[in-house]
């Protein structure tokens, strides 16, 4: 392969920033949850659900991003909202 057959991506997004760390621990929250839900355990899927999409709304704001903070803020209400439906 010669050099002009090579080319390099460069991130977009902060590296081992706090942002960073959240965006990663708020995706593998969402990860766990769907996992969660697929073994039928709406408890944990509430929960891990709850801490994704609240990571991922602070993400959101962190990098000004309306879109990330209007969907996730919103996910997390309704998520909590369910999840206090659940318990009671």
């Amino acid at each position: 392969m010669s050099n002009k057959d090579t080319y390099t991506v460069e991130t977009q997004t902060p590296l081992h920033t706090i942002d960073w760390y959240v965006k990663w621990f708020a995706t593998f929250m969402i990860l766990f949850a769907v996992v969660s839900r697929s073994a039928q355990l709406p408890l944990y899927d509430f929960i891990f659900s709850i801490l994704g999409t609240a990571g991922w709304t602070y993400v959101g704001i962190v990098w000004h991003d309306r879109a990330l903070m209007l969907l996730n803020g919103v996910v997390a209400v309704i998520l909590m909202i369910g999840l206090v439906e659940f318990l009671v």
